[in-house]
């Protein structure tokens, strides 16, 4: 409690001093008034509505936006089908020399970026560094993938009927006007990992960035006008995800549909969107096994790693441990000084590991989880104690699989576990839940391993680490209520592209 004590204090100082000094949150204010990118201009909303982006962590003004309307989603999607048959008919080698000037551009930009993606997102600055700096990257490996169209050649003459004098063969083209619909916890990889594909295939975009993080998305959108895309090509429209978000959808002309965000919200989309592809990423409560034979200092580590970065909101966070209950007094005793060494504080302060989560209510939620899951009987080992938008770094032991704190995505810095008593019934706890995005598991036999591999439902499990790993290429996506589709820039490419086959009669 002293330390709890000294932390708040702390934190009310930082703050202090950060209004006090004579550039007072500088770093968290400047980054101006934007409207809305319609058809290659920047745009008031049409009723003229603006909102202001406040900082999580002080609640200070970060900047000031346009909030869209229905009327300007309809702009949006107009301009977008004349920009797609424009950039369909690009070569795709121009389509690419124009991501590539754009990523040097992004490059050139990751630190002013990355004090965009704290102001708003409240993620500290280094970790932020590390997502802005990924930018550039990601824009030049979806440049590549998107010139790689490749088709096949068909053996149409081993049909009976037929002969050799017919040919046929695929070709891959863009779907045409793609909607984005992106969350606030990664607001420059997640925006880019829908919007650098889908142009480097040479599709027209629509983008709807949350409307807590909206700043990342219209700097990145900057990045590629200054590059040279056409007008048309991208547009950004900010505001209310309901209002837009089911303008945009129910939309006809948009051909696909790629969306990450929670599940309700996903199942929406599926009932509203009718005849349209879509690449939906939900939600999860994403599973780490801790078997016997696990280098347990590396686990823990690892856990103390993927269970409070970005303040636990990641939809691979460690939310759950299901450890065998003969190394589970090993495993905690390892993660408890880990997970209380975690520095919480000014995202802008060296240091800081961990910030405020995006909304004081989110924090409020989160807190009651704990607390419900301690009155059903779980043991708060540490943390779990809030203040504003702020969440101490929390272990809950003794969580039942079955309990809401398992059973419910909780996107927020808590790890629950769980202890089993065998290999078989780690799989049924791995399993135990309506997600299925992503586990790890540490320890065990090699031939757990591969039955780990092939018996947990998800869409990537990780041996010798936790779930929170994700490469730019592979593909990425989840089974169950995780959702359906694969991101990763060429799986991306591929969900943003159909197929045509083309036949030749002789």
């Amino acid at each position: 409690m002293h330390e709890e004590r000294d932390r708040d204090e702390r934190i009310d100082r930082e703050a202090r001093r950060e209004r006090a000094a004579p550039d007072g949150g500088a770093q968290r204010r400047g980054f101006g008034r934007h409207g809305l990118l319609i058809d290659g201009a920047w745009r008031e909303a049409s009723d003229g509505g603006r909102a202001e982006i406040r900082s999580p962590f002080d609640g200070s003004v970060v900047g000031e936006v346009a909030v869209a309307t229905a009327v300007d989603a309809d702009a949006a999607v107009a301009a977008a089908v004349r920009g797609a048959a424009r950039w369909r008919r690009t070569p795709a080698h121009e389509r690419a020399a124009i991501l590539l000037r754009a990523a040097e551009l992004a490059e050139a930009r990751s630190a002013e970026l990355a004090a965009t993606i704290s102001a708003e997102n409240g993620k500290p600055l280094a970790e932020a560094l590390g997502e802005a700096r990924r930018s550039g990257a990601i824009i030049r490996l979806a440049a590549h993938e998107g010139t790689q169209l490749y088709g096949d050649s068909l053996p149409v003459d081993a049909n009976p009927g037929t002969g050799q004098d017919k040919v046929g063969f695929t070709l891959r083209q863009p779907v045409g006007v793609v909607v984005a619909i992106t969350p606030f916890n990664y607001p420059a990889l997640l925006v880019l990992h829908k919007v650098g594909p889908a142009l480097a295939s040479g599709n027209a975009v629509v983008l709807k960035p949350a409307s807590a993080t909206p700043l990342t998305a219209i700097a990145l959108a900057r990045v590629f006008e200054e590059a040279g895309l056409p007008a048309g090509v991208l547009s950004v429209l900010t505001g209310s995800g309901g209002v837009l978000g089911d303008a945009l959808v129910q939309d006809p002309r948009v051909r696909k549909i790629s969306f990450t965000g929670s599940t309700g919200v996903g199942e929406r989309i599926s009932a509203l969107a009718g005849i349209k592809k879509l690449s939906l990423e939900l939600g999860a409560s994403s599973p780490t096994l801790v078997l016997p034979g696990a280098d347990i200092e590396r686990a823990a580590s690892a856990v103390a790693a993927g269970g409070y970065a970005n303040a636990g909101q990641v939809c691979i966070s460690v939310q759950r441990v299901v450890v065998h209950r003969a190394v589970e007094a090993d495993f905690l005793a390892a993660l408890q000084p880990k997970v209380e060494a975690i520095r919480m504080g000014d995202p802008f302060a060296e240091g800081t590991a961990l910030g405020p989560l995006i909304a004081r209510r989110e924090a409020e939620r989160v807190e009651r989880s704990i607390s419900r899951a301690v009155a059903d009987g779980a043991r708060l080992l540490t943390g779990g104690e809030r203040d504003g938008a702020f969440v101490s770094p929390a272990i809950v032991t003794g969580v039942d699989t079955r309990h809401p704190l398992a059973q419910e995505e909780l996107f927020g810095p808590a790890v629950a576990v769980t202890a089993v008593d065998s290999f078989d019934a780690a799989i049924d706890a791995a399993n135990g839940t309506p997600y299925g995005l992503a586990a790890g598991v540490f320890g065990g036999t090699l031939a757990e391993g591969v039955r780990a591999m092939r018996e947990i439902d998800a869409g990537s499990v990780h041996l010798g680490w936790t779930p929170l790993w994700r490469a730019d290429l592979m593909p990425y996506g989840g089974f169950k209520a995780s959702g359906y589709g694969k991101e990763g820039i060429r799986s991306t490419v591929e969900e943003m592209t159909e197929v045509k086959t083309v036949i030749l009669h002789g």
